[in-house]
């Protein structure tokens, strides 16, 4: 049976994930931003946590760690080699290590920029990718500890992903995005028909996640590079990818 995802707000602007595996019972939290409220959407839900899948060491990813690991002795699972302890880690898990969840099993990639240690979860079989900081909506993460080389690598690995996977990330920050993208990608039809789309479910106060890996490389700029409209936008005719990438994180930077 398909994994079910249960999504909810939290803190300012993070999102929430449960992810229940209904043939096995087992349930999971995609980091623990804020453990009062996974537990209050536990109980409505009638859910028992058994993991917690991390991203990021970041506190609005981990501070509900703690309080979620003494009331339901889950284990947490997360990146292997970051410098900054994940709180309660039972399993650390790096490039192409998997995690039994249920019946089936996620595919762990790493994904360092925002963070050096960060990480995404895929789930192939049900093609859902929890992408923490690293791909937003119309986005991608600040370059907080990795480089912007580090980041175009990184969202070429969730790129090369099937396009009808959904993408769960951490935050809603896509009508901000949407703003800045078309500032560098102007002559997009796809990206003004998406961002008129975002900001009449932004009014509706509606989500504007999860997205698609295939809608996501349709008008996302940040991993849209080599669009020749772009390149000329930025007068970056001539120059690399990954290069091209830095400027747009740039420009973004300082809307």
């Amino acid at each position: 049976m398909a994994l079910k995802v249960h999504q909810f707000p939290c803190l300012e602007d993070n999102y929430g994930y449960l992810i229940h595996d209904p043939d096995s019972g087992q349930t999971a939290t995609i980091d623990a931003p804020d453990g009062e409220e996974i537990l209050r959407q536990l109980e409505a839900k009638g859910w028992a946590l058994t993991h917690i899948l991390t991203t990021h060491h970041h506190w609005d990813h981990t501070q509900g760690n703690d309080l979620l690991k003494e009331r339901t002795a889950c284990t947490i699972i997360g990146p292997e080699d970051g410098e900054v302890p994940i709180p309660g880690m039972d399993r650390g898990v790096r490039e192409g290590d998997s995690v039994a969840f249920g019946g089936t099993e996620a595919r762990v990639i790493e994904t360092p920029g925002h963070t050096l240690d960060h990480i995404a979860y895929y789930f192939a079989r049900d093609q859902l990718a929890f992408v923490g900081d690293t791909l937003f909506a119309l986005g991608c993460g600040r370059l907080l500890e990795g480089t912007a080389l580090q980041m175009w690598e990184s969202l070429q690995k969730l790129m090369a992903l099937p396009d009808g996977a959904k993408v769960f990330c951490g935050h809603e920050y896509t009508e901000g995005n949407a703003r800045f993208a078309v500032t560098v990608d102007p002559d997009n039809p796809g990206l003004r028909t998406r961002k008129a789309d975002i900001e009449a479910l932004r009014a509706a106060g509606r989500p504007t996640i999860p997205t698609t890996i295939g809608l996501e490389r349709q008008t996302n700029p940040f991993v849209r590079p080599h669009d020749a409209s772009i390149r000329e936008t930025l007068a970056m005719d001539d120059a690399g990818d990954a290069d091209v990438f830095a400027e747009i994180r740039l420009r973004k930077d300082n809307f």
